[in-house]
């Protein structure tokens, strides 16, 4: 290890990446460049049904490993989170690439089909549950438990975790993803601010958990990112006036993929291990 390639040797699997426009990728190119073999999970059927359409995976994968360092190691699984049985797959080929996984990047997001307060229903609202929150939690459980050490003591429900700490460094790092449902109204996004809601909401009690077993937890709200949303030729909302008012900003922009990538990437080296347990908002100022 060094301090050019802080996560050589390390394992990251980064959820949701499907696109060379989106959050996932950049997170993943960034982690790879700092010497971290990489896993990707995608659900390329998701993307076909929006707007900005599906990519060419071979593209997306091929781009990850151009930016792999000497020795590092690249696989890819699909996977549809909405379905409990696949989380243990998708670790599995995590733990299975080196050995070991690290670094868990849980930016998978259900987007699309969404609405107000009138328009929802158990149908939708379980849609974006399942896969914003529910997968979430379910892949952290399933990394986490991986990490727990095996007692022959029966822990029942609610038990305080019992790790073997102290410990001199992380144990690993895990990231959730947010959105700005916590600084103000998303209007027409009812089930998808409330699926992330959720995540901030729990983000302090989960970690907690999992700080016994030294692994630690945050969760990121990039803000604004244009991932093709906002581009006039693929997006699904209105962009009118949005040129004038990014001109009055003090960036005169919106967020780019590599903001939040850099962010994530910074606090899954030893650097950032001191940040735990927090709802970081990495948005150039677009909340004040």
């Amino acid at each position: 290890m060094s301090a050019h390639l802080p996560l050589h040797g390390k394992t990251a699997l980064v959820t949701g990446v499907s696109r060379r426009r989106g959050i996932g990728f950049a997170v993943a190119t960034k982690l790879a460049s700092l010497g971290a073999s990489i896993v990707i999970h995608h659900h390329r059927p998701h993307d076909l049904d929006l707007p900005w359409g599906g990519d060419d995976l071979d593209a997306v994968r091929d781009g990850i490993r151009a930016h792999l360092t000497e020795g590092a190691r690249f696989a890819d699984v699909a996977a549809d989170l909405s379905d409990p049985s696949t989380i243990a797959g998708v670790i599995d080929t995590a733990e299975e690439l080196a050995g070991g996984l690290d670094v868990l990047v849980c930016n998978h997001a259900k987007s699309g089909d969404d609405g107000s307060i009138l328009d929802m229903t158990p149908e939708r609202l379980s849609a974006f549950w399942e896969v914003n929150t529910r997968a979430t939690m379910l892949l952290t459980a399933e990394f986490a438990r991986r990490r727990a050490p095996q007692t022959e003591e029966q822990r029942r429900p609610g038990d305080r975790i019992t790790g073997n700490g102290p410990y001199a460094e992380p144990q690993g790092h895990v990231f959730w993803m947010t959105s700005g449902q916590i600084h103000g109204a998303m209007r027409g996004e009812v089930a998808y601010a409330a699926s992330k809601a959720a995540l901030a909401g729990v983000t302090a009690t989960v970690a907690a958990d999992l700080l016994e077993l030294g692994i630690v937890l945050n969760t990121v709200n990039p803000g604004p990112v244009n991932t093709g949303y906002m581009d006039p030729e693929t997006t699904d909302r209105s962009l009118e006036g949005l040129d004038e008012y990014l001109a009055s900003t003090p960036f005169g922009r919106v967020g780019r993929p590599e903001d939040p990538a850099e962010l994530i990437a910074w606090l899954s080296t030893s650097a950032g291990g001191w940040v735990v347990g927090q709802v970081l908002t990495s948005d150039g100022g677009f909340s004040l």
